[in-house]
């Protein structure tokens, strides 16, 4: 079975994301993802939330292999073809859209 770290990036490369797209993501550098990637590093419990957000996949299926969604995988293919603007836009309808479900508000 593979561990987190090439799990990680397995789904990464299969969403054909940058490291450098997912460090952002994270809110950390580039080189602390790629020691996080390659092993050097470990993946802390707000790291595994949000990479498996991203990638959509649940945490388990993140730390243990599972296939990813068709739609998620999808998404994330479009999402990485906009630019920061763009991708800033959605996910700020995400979170606003989360909120209203949270809210109750559909």
């Amino acid at each position: 079975m593979a561990s987190a770290h090439e799990r990680i990036k397995e789904l990464r490369t299969q969403l054909h994301l940058s490291q450098d797209y997912v460090a952002k993501f994270l809110g950390i550098n580039r080189s602390t993802y790629t020691q996080m990637e390659n092993g050097n590093r470990k993946v802390l419990a707000d790291e595994v939330a949000k990479l498996s957000e991203l990638f959509g996949v649940t945490t388990d299926s993140l730390l243990n292999k599972k296939e990813l969604s068709q739609p998620a995988a999808l998404f994330a293919r479009s999402f990485e073809k906009l630019d920061e603007r763009d991708q800033a836009e959605i996910m700020n309808l995400i979170r606003f859209k989360e909120q209203m479900k949270a809210q109750g508000i559909e």
